[in-house]
């Protein structure tokens, strides 16, 4: 029992020393400014834009369940006309950047881990290098560019969208009164909530490209190879982003009440 509890902690150690070693030649593949901007581009279109059904969706049922289920426990002490400032808090700092997080690492960081799986399986990987072109230069540096840039612009959509649905519920289903709800929102709601939620969505979008791509550069041969990447590409960003998620509000939440 003890050496396979060594083996699978010698195992998860090596996994996270290669994907430091990939997060440090992506930052110094990135300040060579070796990316084309049709790259970037057609990532960013593919992160950005492709995704936005599914976070919309998400962000506005998750805004609809919070604010009914808000109203439905304010409503017992006559706190009615706060329930979209609690949906307003939550979605900002935490359910927004949370939630379209791991909806995109379903979507993109699967689609990464498979993509670069079969370009290793093809054997193309290595045809890049024989054509002296850096597989991290080309591959990984602009997915990874692509998700610092579009997951904080899918996290605000998620958040307005959310809150607008948690909006048209309390009023046009639960009856509470606009004005009284709106202001509660905007009285409650600060510009830190929106900071907090914009640097999470910021880190999350480096943990699903880098995760995604370090599963597919290094995924076993054959398509049972490529499953097995794609599979462990989505767990592992889910469970990273959860986890990570935590400690990010702990220590924003220290530094915020410091200021």
């Amino acid at each position: 029992m003890n050496f396979f509890a060594n083996k699978r902690i010698a195992y998860i150690l090596t996994e996270f020393g290669q994907i430091a070693i990939l997060a440090r030649d992506v930052l110094l593949s990135a300040f060579t400014l070796k990316v084309t901007w049709r790259d970037l581009l057609h990532q960013i279109h593919f992160i950005g834009i492709k995704s936005q059904s599914v976070v919309l969706v998400t962000g506005a049922f998750t805004g609809m369940v919070l604010g009914a289920q808000t109203y439905f426990q304010f409503h017992k002490v006559k706190m009615d006309t706060a329930s979209l400032a609690v949906v307003s808090v939550s979605m900002c700092s935490e359910l927004g950047p949370v939630l379209t997080a791991l909806m995109v690492a379903g979507r993109v960081g699967a689609a990464i881990a498979a993509e670069l799986g079969t370009m290793r399986v093809t054997e193309q990987i290595d045809a890049l290098r024989t054509l002296a072109t850096h597989p991290v230069d080309y591959l990984v540096v602009p997915r990874l560019l692509a998700a610092h840039i579009a997951l904080p612009l899918l996290t605000v959509e998620s958040i307005v969208v959310g809150i607008g649905a948690g909006y048209l519920v309390g009023v046009h289903l639960l009856g509470i009164e606009p004005t009284y709800l709106w202001q509660n929102m905007l009285r409650y709601s600060h510009d830190v909530d929106v900071v907090i939620g914009l640097v999470k969505a910021f880190i999350f979008g480096g943990i699903i490209a880098l995760i995604g791509c370090y599963k597919g550069l290094t995924c076993g041969l054959g398509a049972e190879g490529v499953g097995h990447a794609t599979t462990e590409a989505v767990v592992y960003s889910s469970i990273t982003i959860l986890i990570s998620n935590f400690f990010l509000t702990l220590v924003m939440g220290k530094l915020v009440g410091q200021l």
